[in-house]
């Protein structure tokens, strides 16, 4: 499944950050941490590179703990700076300000060995879409948010928002890159919500999530769905499913675009449990 999913705003989305890169300390790239790698942004890295890079497994909640940690030490193994935030509950915000703080420490020491006032560090937020940036900067503005004002060569009516006296954070839209290529990266990214509906097949991404249930979360299929004949194969568990929720059109027979639906949407909530997706990359190299 190679999926093309590029829509013109992503080219403006992506033209903002390239002009707006220059004004910043920090790059923070949200990641979803039942996938981390699955959504790291190639264009965004390559764009923020000469900047310090802080990478947070955002929706840290819905994802497999032990899986979580496993996908942070390997981002620290490569050299990059990596914490997990569940934004809905703030958990993890400590370690993401601390993060920062520590990612601008060689700044701030510059500042003061010339006897200057440290200024409170710059914040860009960057994502692929739908990974949760508002609720993220919500969390972590809380009821303490100031916005400051538009700042020298941004566009007029761009707005900082103040953290706390030492951080201020720009956002900016959801970013894609032009082509995903490999297939089960793509089912993932589908999987996970962050490519548009109209770029996969809803059932293609809802045998690709059976198989996964099949393989390591057979009791979700025997326990959730009720599904008694396992070890069948994914089109057959569908309609197991399809038959035991109801779903069915006029005449009786199943209404299995219904139910595919209805799989994407429980994994996405969190109802099926705390299910990561990139454990095969934890063996690569």
């Amino acid at each position: 499944m190679n999926i093309n999913w590029y829509p013109g705003h992503m080219v403006k989305a992506k033209r903002a950050i390239e002009e707006n890169i220059k004004l910043v300390d920090i790059v923070v790239m949200l990641l979803d941490a039942r996938a981390p790698f699955s959504c790291r942004n190639p264009e965004l890295e390559k764009i923020a590179r000469r900047k310090k890079i802080v990478m947070v497994l955002n929706k840290a909640d819905l994802a497999a703990s032990a899986s979580t940690k496993a996908y942070i030490k390997k981002l620290t193994d490569q050299g990059m700076v990596a914490v997990a935030m569940d934004s809905i509950h703030g958990k993890g915000q400590k370690e993401v300000i601390e993060a920062l703080r520590m990612a601008y420490q060689d700044k701030a020491d510059i500042m003061i060995s010339k006897g200057n006032r440290v200024r409170p560090a710059r914040v860009m937020i960057t994502g692929v879409p739908n990974i949760g940036k508002s609720t993220f900067l919500n969390t972590l503005v809380g009821q303490k948010a100031a916005r400051t004002g538009a700042k020298p060569g941004i566009t007029r009516g761009k707005q900082w928002v103040r953290v706390r006296d030492d951080i201020e954070f720009m956002d900016t839209p959801g970013l894609m890159w032009p082509k995903i290529d490999n297939t089960e990266q793509g089912l993932k990214l589908a999987l996970l919500n962050i490519i548009g509906e109209n770029a996969y097949k809803e059932e293609e991404v809802a045998l690709y999530l059976i198989n996964i249930l099949q393989t390591r979360f057979p009791k979700v299929l025997s326990d959730y769905y009720k599904v008694t004949d396992l070890g069948v194969s994914n089109a057959e568990i569908l309609e197991q499913i399809s038959r035991k929720r109801g779903h069915l059109l006029k005449g009786g027979s199943l209404d299995l675009e219904k139910t595919c639906k209805h799989l994407l949407i429980d994994y996405r909530s969190g109802t099926l449990g705390r299910i990561s997706l990139d454990d095969d990359y934890l063996t690569q190299a």
